[in-house]
């Protein structure tokens, strides 16, 4: 094992104060490289920050999340954004993060010309350009949660919308920001050529919690479903002991789930196995569930639940999850410098070995010890600025061969498609990829199958061949696709592609220097190595659903954010071992779970109970930052307001507005805390004023006072949001047989990448066929002979 981690001469500067740039940093720290944080005089803000309550901090203590998020990077302090030092740094360095905190923001960064030779990463909650910008919207994550369409999906009709606990989008926002980072790394390298990329909070999270019903609804037109609140059903239900969660996806894991509880009777009843039919018998199916689980302990129920394939899961909380058997003996955990539990790296491999969490620094601890000379940049390419340069992309002459499914996968690979890598998605005629029949058009329309919304929105850029891989002559072709790759991903259970002889061995064998991402649920060995896993399942395994819902309810999940969370440290994971194999001339094998992806972006809970003992817990929509936190009914059918008072100076102005200054004359509520300790009182009041008001008016009368707030915004309605049409996030699409459409982008701008990210849409089922494979060297008499003998097809066998 080589000791060198890829990122190992790596210089970034991060400059920032929140989640998202300290977790890019620490994504970029776990590949080797050298992080140094610029901090004001009083600090990182997150050095003071616990969900959990002020902080008294002794020597040598660090808040819970700061420990997480800041091992192993160097500190220095500047007082001004405009110091020498500090410049030289930045000068020196390969990529720089700010998100406005201290005065480094992307103006700044642009007056010192980083950019030109250097990686520059800006991340903000709406980007810096565009009209929410211009407006000067202020918005915290639960505010973003509303905008994104994510809280307007999320609960039972006619009652409030609920948030997504955890600040969950400020995390993904973060990953995407390390894979951007480590791609433009991998380009700067190779031709001296920099970027910046001006990253979206808010995008990200339309792109993985919000924005795939306004997709749908752009596919489909009239005959998209209707917009409407829903929970799952089953989910998460309480057993004798504690509590478990299933996922019922097909038809099939919902019929077994009937078997499951005793119920086969049921198997006939074609209301009950739709999803709205449960919803309007939400209370019988419910009783029998509940019921049924009542008698039996969670271990129970998970042993029935996985012999029939049913992805179940206990539920994950800050207390248990280090005793769940998979994490624990995967050693999944791993303590700190400081002593205390947290995620490991969510990735591994037998090429190179992720250090240790690192030291946490203290405040300017390495003042004058940092020096970062200027690069002498390779000659290839003159730095570029915009207009001035073809659409060359990071990943550009990078080949995948794409076996992925679903969701989590192809997330993983279209971003690398969309960074200029050429993907070659390979479809099972008895098994295409689920997506393509899910959210889209019924049977009795033609070529149905390619009207799946998720697929369309997840496979852009790729070229895709059909291949029935249960056919030894399947596995040549597949093989001889492989020896042209760089990179081979796939997201299957791992008996699927042992089945199919597919392994890491038959690949190394197949072409040395390729690498390998699996991209398993639970991992390739552990006693739920072959259990079935989706998105759904993660989010309860990993406590993610545990911070979500009312404190008297049972947790919810988050619903669905796990597969583009597993997908973007994928995609990060398959550049980081591509320079690797650049380094050493050795493929890699990297295994990238799932479901660790998820425990790093639910960390902050396991981190509050490991360094304070304190067990955070779902709160509705109030949340630790603000205070009043909610959503409050407006006039109008069903239409709500989200509110957030996230500093104690916007108060006053809040009261102002609802018409009551007396609650501002009110000493108590003067502070954050005292306004929790009364926070029943106060949502009654901003109620009662929200319920005579237009949504649209109490939004605009709020933003105008400076307090946070938005609409509840249906996802369909994402389509017509001025912000995302001005700074071009949807991105126009062509299909032969969907029409044009509009899907979601990524959730940056590139100085290098003005023609948007999306080239072309998602492949037709078997569409290149012919083309990739003449690129192997098939000729037309055997490519025929294989289309005859239902090897390959341009529709999926039985349809």
């Amino acid at each position: 094992m080589d000791s060198t981690l890829p990122l190992a001469d790596v210089r970034v500067l991060e400059c920032t104060g929140g989640i998202p740039g300290a977790y890019c940093g620490k994504m970029l720290v776990d590949a080797g490289a050298q992080v140094v944080k610029v901090e004001p005089p009083d600090g990182d803000p997150l050095r003071s920050w616990s969900a959990s309550g002020d902080l008294a901090l002794g020597p040598g203590e660090h808040a819970p999340l700061f420990q997480f998020l800041a091992a192993g990077k160097r500190s220095v302090v500047s007082d001004d954004a405009g110091s020498p030092a500090v410049h030289d740094l930045v000068r020196g360095a390969d990529i720089v993060i700010v998100d406005g905190t201290g005065g480094w923001d992307l103006a700044r960064m642009r007056s010192l010309s980083a950019g030109d030779e250097s990686v520059v990463i800006s991340i903000t909650p709406f980007g810096t350009e565009g009209p929410y910008v211009d407006q000067g919207v202020q918005a915290n994550e639960f505010i973003l949660q509303a905008l994104c369409g994510s809280t307007g999906s999320r609960g039972w009709p006619g009652e409030e919308p609920l948030q997504a606990g955890g600040r969950t989008g400020e995390w993904v926002a973060g990953a995407y920001a390390a894979f951007a980072a480590a791609a433009g790394i991998r380009r700067l390298r190779r031709t001296g050529r920099g970027d910046v990329f001006d990253v979206s909070i808010y995008e990200a999270m339309i792109v993985t919690m919000g924005g795939l019903g306004a997709v749908a609804a752009g596919v489909l037109g009239e005959d998209a479903p209707a917009a409407a609140r829903s929970l799952e059903m089953p989910s998460i239900v309480p057993t004798a002991d504690g509590l478990v969660g299933f996922c019922t996806i097909t038809a099939q894991q919902f019929a077994d789930f009937l078997v499951l509880i005793d119920r086969a009777d049921l198997l006939d009843d074609a209301d009950l196995a739709s999803f709205a039919g449960r919803t309007r018998r939400r209370d019988e199916f419910l009783e029998m569930v509940h019921g049924w689980a009542s008698t039996r302990t969670t271990a129970e129920i998970v042993e029935l639940a996985a012999a029939l394939r049913i992805p179940v899961a206990p539920i994950g909380t800050p207390e248990t999850l280090a005793e769940i058997d998979q994490f624990r003996e995967r050693g999944v955990f791993v303590k700190n410098a400081l002593g205390h539990l947290q995620p490991r790296v969510p990735y591994r491999t037998s090429a190179f070995e992720a250090s240790p969490p690192g030291t946490v620094p203290d405040p300017g601890r390495d003042a004058g010890e940092v020096r970062w000379p200027a690069r002498e940049r390779p000659a290839g390419e003159r730095p570029a600025r915009q207009g001035t340069q073809p659409d060359r992309r990071p990943l550009d002459g990078v080949r995948v061969a794409d076996f992925t499914a679903f969701w989590a996968g192809p997330t993983a690979t279209q971003l690398l498609a969309a960074f200029g890598a050429d993907v070659v998605k390979i479809e099972g005629l008895r098994r295409p990829d689920g997506m393509r029949f899910s959210g889209g058009r019924p049977p009795s329309v033609d070529q149905w199958w390619e009207w799946g919304s998720v697929f369309l929105a997840s496979n852009n850029d790729k070229r895709g061949i059909s291949l029935e891989l249960s056919d030894p002559r399947a596995r040549d072709v597949a093989l001889k696709i492989i020896g042209g790759s760089d990179l081979v991903v796939e997201n299957f259970s791992p008996r699927v592609m042992a089945n199919f002889g597919l392994e890491w061995p038959d690949v190394a064998a197949a072409n040395p220097r390729a690498c390998m991402v699996r991209m398993p649920a639970f991992g390739l060995d552990g006693p739920w190595r072959d259990r079935v896993g989706f998105a759904q399942t993660m989010e309860q395994a990993s406590g993610m659903a545990w911070m979500t819902g009312h404190p008297d309810g049972p947790p919810i999940i988050p619903r669905g954010v796990c597969d583009p969370v597993a997908g973007i440290h994928a995609a990060f994971a398959a550049v980081v071992a591509l320079e690797s194999r650049d380094a050493t001339g050795q493929g890699v094998h990297i295994e990238g779970t799932m479901v660790e992806a998820a425990l790093n972006v639910a960390a902050e809970a396991l981190l509050e109970h490991s360094v304070r003992g304190v067990t955070l817990r779902r709160d509705g929509n109030r949340g630790p930052g603000a205070s009043p936190q909610g959503v409050y009914r407006t006039a109008g059918a069903d239409e709500w307001a989200a509110i957030a008072v996230t500093d104690d100076a916007q108060w006053p102005a809040l009261a102002a507005v609802i018409g009551r200054p007396d609650l501002a004359d009110d000493r108590d509520l003067a502070t954050r805390s005292g306004r929790r300790a009364r926070a029943a009182e106060i949502d009654t009041a901003i109620a009662s004023w929200a319920a005579g008001v237009d949504v649209e008016a109490a939004v605009a009368a709020l933003r105008a006072a400076g307090v946070p707030s938005a609409r509840v915004t249906p996802p369909s309605d994402l389509l017509a949001d001025e912000h995302l049409r001005a700074r071009g996030f949807w991105e126009n699409v062509r299909h032969p047989v969907a029409g044009e459409f509009r899907s979601t982008g990524l959730p940056f701008g590139s100085r290098t990448v003005a023609s948007g990210w999306v080239r072309s849409g998602a492949p037709l089922y078997g569409q290149h066929n012919h083309e990739v494979l003449a690129e192997i060297g098939l000729g037309r008499s055997e490519i025929e002979a294989l289309e005859e003998d239902g090897v390959i097809g341009s529709r999926p066998a039985g349809l």
